[in-house]
């Protein structure tokens, strides 16, 4: 069973279009946006790393 909607995580390695396209590619239309940020610990102070970004993608209905 395909479930209806499933959050896409933007992969180090990939572009968010490249993202898009996959999320099209397995039938998902992106339907929301989230970031956060990523931090690592050095030396006990917090060090901003990179952004986190996910798409929502909901089932394509025909």
């Amino acid at each position: 069973m395909t479930k209806k909607q499933v959050w896409y995580e933007v992969q180090e390695s990939e572009t968010i279009e490249q993202c898009l396209d996959r999320m099209k590619e397995d039938g998902y239309m992106p339907f929301g946006r989230k970031e956060e940020p990523v931090f690592e610990e050095v030396n006990g102070e917090p060090v901003y790393l990179r952004q986190k970004i996910q798409f929502k993608g909901i089932l394509y209905e025909e």
